[in-house]
């Protein structure tokens, strides 16, 4: 057999085993808003709520503000990577200039914003670019462990 023969035989294997829960939940929205011969109702179907069940997206990294990168813009004139006045955008000559500074630093250097460069900038937080955060430890009475020997 071929390749073709085979998507087919599979794809009309699909679709026969979906065919019974399809009917089935056809006959199941039709039952639940008709009414019994004998008088009694069916309850009916609930309204789906206006509130999503989803959890929210966890939003990314946004753009730096243009105040934020008159800020690196002046450090990194400050350091002499950057010649000009800030300007607040992001052109080919911050770009230029972030790639020279972290050549200097011994940063892969790519021109992007991170961590480790904002921080030599003395611009980041000091956690940054450090790994994940922590957790604090618990504020139990239990001792803590012996330290190793």
């Amino acid at each position: 057999m071929n390749k073709r023969t085979l998507l087919y035989i599979f794809g009309a294997a699909l679709l026969l085993s979906a065919a019974p829960v399809l009917s089935r939940a056809s006959q199941q929205s039709s039952a639940q808003t008709s009414t019994a011969a004998s008088g009694t109702t069916i309850a009916k179907k609930k309204k789906a709520s206006s509130k999503s069940k989803r959890k929210p997206k966890v939003k990314g990294q946004t753009a730096p503000t243009p105040d934020r990168i008159k800020d690196i813009q002046a450090a990194l004139q400050k350091d002499g990577s950057y010649e000009g006045e800030p300007t607040g955008k992001w052109d080919v000559a911050t770009m230029d200039a972030m790639k020279k500074y972290q050549d200097k630093i011994g940063v892969t250097p790519t021109g992007k914003i991170d961590a480790v460069s904002l921080n030599k900038l003395g611009l980041g937080s000091d956690t940054a670019g450090k790994g994940a955060p922590v957790p604090a430890a618990p504020s139990s009475a239990a001792p803590a462990d012996p330290p190793a020997k």
